[in-house]
Parts: structure tokens; sequence; C-alpha cells
């Protein structure tokens, strides 16, 4: 099942940015170090394409320090584009982004008559009030641990001619690659309504029995989980740690929610759900069956048009324009 998720103040928040980002000098996204490509939004890309980016992999202190550096090298590749990891909460590595925003747009920021204009965006949950909150040094931004915490646009003022424009956290109209939208619930930025856990669930122990068989292992006190399917691993994890319902039945649902929250906490060890590699091959996957749908619902209008007779037809006894 594919997972959506895309309330309203997302539409007035892409609104917003659109907007904005007229006048701003660098762009900065936030990303999950633990899925930098999957919390990487494309719609954000066409938005503030031409300007300035700063790709940030915060909460790495979480994720796979080895696949961190390989998301750094991919994003570092790329044109007009800097990236550097990140813990919000460590103040000198916070303070590295004010210097990589001079670097991208050195002509900006040197008085008030040229103030450096930044807009700090990223996907719901991604931390970014955290940071904000260490950049300024106080409790200015609003966070929680839920997606969607911050509703409107803030302007904060980090030093003298330094703006910077927080925005709320904003997914895509639609996930088209599925292993994202399973990696985006996993990690806590699509709203809990919006997903089955337990799907969800399976697909992480997919990717944690392939790539952190070890560390599986010595969270649950198993033995052989690489060797194990999704289902037999949850069912295990569940029985470990007594989510049984009536007649030794294993609760799923419990059990799934143990494996999400303990990946959400950090209790697994230092976990990123996808490499470079990886998530360009789920990225070209996901672009090929949604250009098939794209053909197959133009056809369906098409041919609704012409049944409910939108479309001109050949009149009777006039040629259709096909040659025999």
């Amino acid at each position: 099942m594919a997972i959506q998720w895309f309330p309203g103040h997302m539409h007035l928040t892409r609104k917003a940015i659109e907007e904005r980002v007229k006048e701003i000098d660098v762009v900065i996204e936030l990303l999950d170090a633990r899925l930098p490509g999957s919390s990487a939004n494309p719609m954000l890309a066409q938005l503030t394409a031409g300007k300035p980016a700063l790709k940030v992999l915060n909460k790495q202190d979480l994720a796979d320090p080895v696949r961190t550096q390989e998301w750094l090298a991919h994003f570092n590749a790329l044109p007009g584009t800097r990236a550097l990891g990140l813990d919000a909460s460590m103040t000198a590595p916070a303070k590295a982004l004010i210097d990589a925003c001079f670097a991208l747009a050195p002509k900006r920021g040197a008085s008030m008559a040229k103030p450096m204009r930044v807009l700090i965006c990223g996907i719901p949950n991604v931390g970014k009030s955290t940071l904000i909150n260490t950049l300024k040094g106080k409790r200015s931004a609003k966070t929680g641990d839920e997606a969607g915490v911050t509703k409107i646009e803030q302007r904060i003022v980090l030093q003298d001619a330094f703006y910077l424009f927080d925005t709320p956290g904003v997914l895509w109209p639609r996930i088209i690659v599925a292993k994202s939208g399973y990696n985006l619930a996993a990690s806590g930025a699509i709203g809990k309504n919006a997903f089955d856990e337990e799907e969800v669930a399976l697909e992480l122990l997919d990717t944690l029995r392939q790539h952190y068989p070890a560390q599986v292992e010595t969270r649950y006190k198993l033995t052989g989980v690489a060797e194990q399917t999704d289902e037999q691993l949850l069912e295990a994890i569940g029985r470990k740690r007594g989510a049984l319902q009536s007649g030794g039945r294993i609760n799923l649902q419990k059990s799934a929610e143990v494996v999400i929250h303990d990946f959400r906490q950090s209790s697994l060890g230092r976990i990123t759900l996808e490499t470079p590699e990886e998530f360009a091959q789920w990225l070209a996957h996901g672009q090929k069956m949604d250009a098939e749908r794209q053909v197959k619902k133009d056809a369906i209008e098409l041919d609704r048009a012409i049944r409910f007779k939108k479309v001109p037809q050949p009149a009777r006894g006039e040629p259709s324009g096909d040659k025999a």
C-alpha cells in the first residue's frame, strides 16, 4: 500500500515558499541523515531551482557514519550545492551553517543594505525547530516529537544582516517512491493516522535484517536474524517483548510499535535506511511506474471524453483520417 500524507496546511506552505523564494539568497534543506534521499523534497527542488542549496544531514548522531559520508559526497558533487552533517543539539556545528551560507552567496550579508536571506525547509519532524533554537541560543521556535508542529512561517534574525525564514515542515503531494513512503513513516515524518504500523514495521525489518542483523540480534536477544522472514522476525520480537494475546498469539500491532519506537529512539544503534545507489534505483522504478500510471490515466480520460461526446467524432460516412 502506497503511503501518502499532504494535509491542508502543506498547500499553504507550498504557496508561501513559492512567493518567498523570489527574494532568497540561499536555501537550506534539512534532511534526515537516516534517510537522506527519501527526506529530500522533489517539490522543493522545483520551487527553488537555480538557488544555491545547502543540504544539511540532521540527526547524524543517529545515522550510520559510513553511509553519512557517502551521502555527503553525493550531495557535494551536485552543482551549486554544499552539504554537511549536523546534530542539531550541538552548538558549534550548528554555527557552521552561517559560514556555509556565506560561501554559497559571498556577496550577501556584508551590510544591512545587502542582508543574507536564507530559507530553511524540510520535511515534518526533521528537527528544524530544534536547530533554530540552537542557532538562536534560546527557545524561539516551537518543537515537538510529531509531524506538523510548525504551522506558520517565522522570520528570525541570527546576526546582523543575516535573516532566516523558517517554514512549516512540508512533504509533497504524491510520493512516487514506495520505499520512501515507508521510510518516512518509520522516521516519524508522516502523521500516524496515514499508515499501517504493521506494514511499516515489516518494511523496516526487511532493511534491518539485511544490513544491520547484528544490531537487531543484540537489541532483542535473537539469533539468525538474517535468515528469517520479516513476518517471522516481527513475531519473534513480539514474543521476546511479551506482546502476547489470549491463547499465546502474538500481538503484531504491539510488536510493530516496539520496532518503530526503537528505530526512532536509536535504541537499535546508528542506522541509515538507504544509500545513494539504492535510492537512485528506487527513484528510477518509481518514475517508470508513475509514467505508466499517467499513460493509463490519460487513456481512461480520453475514453470517457469520447463516450460522453466531449471530443469531436467523424460524421457518419466521413473519413476518419486513417489510411487503409
